[in-house]
């Protein structure tokens, strides 16, 4: 029977370590496996023998590719985090010029059209509270 006194705290900490290399190590792993498959630049069989490299020889096949595309990975990396970002913005812009405005936009709007006179104040009203409850 093992108890906690038969594992020591060096022990315990080793295991820590173990285990938080590893989880790195898998994070690595796939970010690596990301980037083989979204590149445009490399063929399916390039890939192919990647992705047979770093399976077969995990450690050897993630540090060579490091080593190898560390350039790459970064450029790419930063391609994408810019391309999202001019979707991003191209969203919130499309959305703001749709005078989405909220309450304040539709209650304008109804109180220029009863300063044409083209409503009258009750119908402003109307129009106001449904703005207001929306």
């Amino acid at each position: 029977m093992v108890i906690a006194a038969d594992y020591p705290f060096l022990n315990i900490l080793w295991t820590l370590i173990i285990f938080f290399a590893w989880v790195a190590w898998i994070w690595i792993a796939i970010v690596i496996f990301m980037d083989i498959f979204s590149r445009r630049d490399i063929s399916g069989w390039v890939k192919a023998l990647w992705v047979v490299f770093v399976i077969i020889l995990p450690f050897l096949g993630v540090l060579v590719y490091l080593i190898a595309n560390h350039d790459g990975m970064s450029e790419r990396s930063e391609a994408r985090a810019r391309g999202q970002q001019k979707e991003f913005d191209s969203y919130v812009k499309s959305v703001a010029a749709e005078g989405g405005g909220g309450a304040a936009a539709e209650i304008d709007k109804a109180k220029q059209l009863l300063d044409s006179g083209a409503i009258t104040q009750d119908e402003f009203n109307a129009l106001k509270a449904k703005a207001l409850a929306a």
